[in-house]
């Protein structure tokens, strides 16, 4: 976690790029202090041509385990960070690289710093204990999260909802891994990309769920159809 100046709620300039998943594209953004926002679809803020222009597009769509990678189409590439983006440009490109490895089954953890200075409060310590405690091919309810993080009744909301409402607003998908938090019946809610066949995806990919007949390997976008959205995480669940 890093929280260089002091000042929660701060968010320096973001640098982004993206990465074509078999869960769709991904967006990655970082300051320099580390990896600010993970969000599925293209980012807004590269949505002008000028930033455009900043961005390099390169090939990287990696295949699972021992498959060969596809033949990159143009369009879909990732974009990297310019050399003179300083050190927010290459905490990017270690970013990419990383969730690359991570979606073709070579990687388990991730290694490249988490900034979650735009966060406060419960909302941060929630994140932050998801963060370090939950690993890969592990799950934990909305409750038990709670319960990790010391939330307390209120009065007002119970505290699972209030993990809920945290993982809705998670703004570091799959590196912060709202898609582990499950309800205490199911699989509870996910509002990113085209929704919770994502989490299941994710869930069977790393060995937390048991395979469907239907699971793909390849790709939940190959075998669901859908438009990537730009959402966060999980949706409130019991």
């Amino acid at each position: 976690m890093s929280d260089p100046s002091g000042k929660l709620g701060t968010v320096t300039e973001l640098v982004w790029g993206c990465l074509d998943t078999p869960v769709g594209r991904i967006s990655v953004a970082c300051t320099a202090s580390g990896v600010a926002r993970v969000k599925y679809g293209d980012p807004a803020e590269a949505a002008d041509s000028a930033r455009r222009k900043r961005l390099r597009q390169e090939p990287a769509v990696l295949a699972r385990g021992d498959d060969p990678p596809e033949p990159p189409d143009a369009a879909a590439a990732p974009a990297l960070a310019e050399p003179s983006d300083g050190a927010a440009g290459a905490l990017l490109s270690t970013a990419l690289g990383e969730l690359a490895e991570y979606f073709a089954g070579q990687r388990k953890s991730f290694t490249v710093p988490v900034d979650l200075s735009g966060t406060s409060g419960a909302r941060r310590t929630v994140l932050s204990v998801l963060y370090e405690s939950v690993g890969f091919g592990e799950t934990i309810t909305y409750g038990g999260l709670a319960g990790r993080s010391g939330l307390t009744d209120d009065g007002q909301s119970p505290p699972a909802r209030v993990v809920g409402q945290v993982m809705a607003s998670n703004p570091i998908a799959v590196i912060v891994p709202c898609h582990r938090v499950v309800a205490g019946n199911g699989l509870g809610g996910y509002s990113g990309g085209s929704g919770t066949d994502i989490k299941q995806w994710l869930l069977i990919f790393e060995g937390a769920l048991p395979a469907t007949l239907d699971w793909d390997p390849s790709g939940v976008h190959r075998a669901n159809p859908a438009d990537s959205r730009s959402a966060g995480a999980s949706s409130p669940g019991p």
